[in-house]
Formats: structure tokens, sequence, C-alpha cells
């Protein structure tokens, strides 16, 4: 049985998202990583629906986003009209925008309020919702590509997962971490900087709301330089990151290890630590549904167990194994293949 959506609409809270390719086809070239790049932001400019960092990769992408609460939504008779048409500008386009601005002019003239009313909420309505996020992301990434390609019919493996991440530094920068490292654990790059479209990548590269979105996850307040978050997050990634060098000699070193080490590792009854567990691809942050503090996990639950698969269950939190986790917990204890 699926389990339902975990949600928290009456705060703010913060989701990993993922969603693959049918088939695990590889469709994302740079050109269409940049269109989807795009539609992410115009999504995240109208509603509201902040993004902390994200990776596109080959045939999957990941997000991680910090999502509203209901009472940090501005009523919407409380936004203008100029400012409506400013929230749908980079989604739509200019000549859109202009199309909107006008026909709302055009109500206020001839008194359709109505109308413009209708008009107003078929964009403001569409504010702090991750549903509406995820699918008008995913739906209007098909059609390009499908209008591009001469196809039709889906091109996702079903819905997208989402995993809820407590609003702890532990938590959010471990997440941050695992999808900014995807192109080196996939062996892309050495240094996470050089991957343009990721979040870290993005931010290097002078996007201003890709530093942003790393200053939230690093718990800054906004007015903390690119710098100073630049220094804390790098040291983050290369704490966990692989690294290549030259050592003495000539010779070429590498620190870090294979998924193949990491497995033996724990065949043999050890366990890593934190940083080195996210070299790998740890299934708990894609499919362990809340991951965070105990009491964090234990609250998430107890809201959500009308929705969860197994209604009888006690209490939420559940210890990760295979790394040295600390005090983080997850909901689904995973049997088999914590690392794959």
């Amino acid at each position: 049985m699926r389990m339902a959506r975990l949600v928290e609409d009456d705060l703010r809270s913060y989701y990993h998202c993922v969603s693959r390719v049918v088939d695990g086809r590889y469709i994302f070239g740079d050109e269409e990583k940049r269109f989807f790049r795009k539609i992410m932001r115009g999504l995240e400019h109208l509603t509201g629906v902040r993004i902390l960092t994200y990776c596109l990769m080959s045939n999957h992408f990941h997000l991680l986003l910090e999502v509203p609460a209901d009472a940090e939504i501005r009523p919407s008779e409380e936004v203008s009209d100029k400012e409506l048409v400013s929230l749908i500008r980079p989604l739509y386009g200019q000549k859109k925008a202009r199309q909107v601005a006008l026909e709302l002019a055009n109500c206020d003239q001839h008194g359709f309020a109505e109308k413009k009313e209708k008009i107003r909420q078929s964009y403001l309505d569409r504010r702090g919702k991750l549903d509406v996020f995820m699918k008008e992301l995913k739906q209007r990434f098909t059609r390009y590509y499908n209008w591009n390609e001469g196809r039709r019919g889906t091109l996702w493996e079903g819905r997208f997962k989402s995993v809820i991440v407590g609003n702890s530094d532990e938590a959010l920068l471990a997440m941050s971490a695992y999808i900014d490292l995807n192109p080196v654990r996939a062996g892309i790059v050495d240094d996470p900087a050089d991957f343009v479209f990721s979040g870290y990548g993005e931010a290097c590269g002078g996007s201003r709301r890709a530093r942003c979105g790393l200053g939230l996850a690093l718990q800054e307040e906004r007015q903390v330089s690119w710098e100073v978050v630049q220094s804390s997050y790098r040291k983050l990634l290369y704490g966990v990151g692989v690294e290549s060098g030259v050592g003495e000699g000539g010779q070429a070193t590498r620190y870090g290890f294979s998924h193949d080490e990491a497995i033996a590792v724990l065949e043999s009854g050890g366990r890593l630590p934190m940083w080195q567990a996210l070299r790998c691809r740890v299934r708990y942050l894609t499919d362990g549904a809340i991951f965070g503090g105990e009491r964090f996990v234990e609250r998430v639950f107890q809201r959500n167990r009308d929705v969860l698969a197994s209604p009888n269950r006690d209490s939420g939190p559940r210890a990760m194994r295979g790394s040295q986790w600390g005090e983080l917990r997850i909901l689904r204890d995973l049997r088999v293949n914590v690392f794959s």
C-alpha cells in the first residue's frame, strides 16, 4: 500500500524531492537542464517555494525545498496587480505578463470584478504548495521535451518521492551535501563547484538565488556575505566529498572510498562516519519519509498518523543503520540495501 504524502501545512517545512525519468533513460543534456532550471526558478518566484539546493542529473533530479507555512503566505488582497504581474513574469515571460496586466486593467475599466478575481486567484492560489510546484515543474518540462522529440506520453516514473527534512543545522546540511555531491559520486566531476547544474555549482557561477538558497541551508541570516557561506559550505562538501590530488613523488592520491569498499565495511560489522556515508547513495535520504532529530520525526509522525500505511504503529523515530548518524533519525527503517 502506497503511503500518502506527509505534509505540515501550518509550519515552515523542508522536503527532499526526487523524480526519475521513465525506464531510466538519459534525456537531460545541457540544453534540457537549462530549460528545466528556468522553469524551476520561475515556479520558485511565483509559488514562494524556495530552492535551497538541487542537482540535475542525466536521468533524474534532486531538489531540497523550503515550503512556507500557511501563515507566512500574504493574503491575496494584499498582493497588488503590479506585484502579481511581476510574480508571473519569470515563469510565463514578458509577453504573457503584459497580457495579464492588460486583462486586469480591462476588468477594472469595465467593472468586471468577478472575472478579475478569478484571473488573480488562478495564479495566487498556487503559492506555498509543494504538490503544485512539483506537478507544474514536471508537466511543463514534459511538454517541452515531448514537443522537441516528437514523442507522446509520460516522461516520469510515477509521482515524485519526498522526504520531510528537519530544520536543524545537522539535518539540512547533511541533505544539502548529499544532493550537491551527486555528480562527484557519479564520477562526473572531482570538484562539486564544476557541476553547473547544481545549487552549489550555480552559486559558484555567481547566481544570487542559488547563493541565497545555500545560505538558508546553512541557517544563516540573509545579510551574510557569499564569502562566508561559500567558506562554510565548501568545508562541509570537502569533509564528505571525494577529493583528488597529487602526493609526494608525483603519485596520484584519492581520499575516500568506492561503493564496494563501503559495502565491505558494513559486511564486516563496521559503521561508517556520517561524512563518509554521504559519499554513497544513501537510501534513507530518498526513501525514509521523515529525516531529522528524534523529536522532529516523532512530531511529524504524530501529526500524520491518519495517512500512514501502518496506523497501529506507536512511535515514529527509528535509528539508521550503517553509519554514525548521531542524533538523526528516520521514519522508515530500511531492512536491506541501505547503500545502493
